[in-house]
């Protein structure tokens, strides 16, 4: 009798919920999110005449037509941004693909709270390094136009939010909200 109890019990708490699939979603957006934020060429712009992203800067000079660009791997606050970055990407891949085999296994409960630590580990590594890059950009680089942070900054946020997101609605525990479904 007891072990058709657990057993039944065991069906129930493994069914997907729907807040499991909405956090799955929220982690494949967030890891979409993270590559375009990678692959990005405009974290920072300046009138035309200046952008940058995280593999290089470049500015047009007044006299020239054409662009100058060097690369941005010289200073250790944009190679530690971009460590950062990636290793909150990384962490958003490896949760993405521990959600993805969880969705596909029957026991799914087991894979909820690692999922939950990469994604908040993840959020800690990215919104340092979204914290960081405005700070040491603005304390090194001197523009005397008006600049903004760009598209691709915001896709790292963007990330950033959708990986919490996710981290949250893989936290809530399915036993107590059974009756919803």
């Amino acid at each position: 009798m007891a072990s058709s109890v657990s057993v039944s019990e065991e069906a129930r708490v493994s069914t997907l919920t729907p807040l499991k699939l909405v956090g799955l979603v929220c982690v494949f957006l967030a890891l979409c999110l993270d590559v375009g934020a990678v692959l990005s060429p405009a974290w920072v712009t300046a009138d035309d005449q200046f952008y940058l992203s995280l593999w290089e800067s470049c500015w047009k000079p007044a006299a020239s037509g054409s662009w100058q660009c060097s690369t941005t791997l010289e200073t250790d606050w944009q190679i530690a941004t971009l460590a950062l970055l990636f290793g909150g990407g990384a962490l958003i891949l490896l949760s993405f693909l521990v959600a993805l085999v969880s969705v596909c296994v029957g026991s799914r409960r087991r894979f909820y709270r690692p999922v939950a630590v990469m994604l908040f580990a993840a959020v800690g590594l990215q919104a340092c390094s979204l914290v960081l890059y405005p700070i040491k950009f603005i304390e090194t680089i001197s523009l005397r136009i008006y600049h903004e942070f760009n598209w691709g900054y915001g896709l790292a946020w963007g990330a950033t939010i959708f990986s919490f997101g996710g981290a949250i609605l893989y936290c809530l525990n399915p036993k107590n909200y059974e009756d919803y479904y």
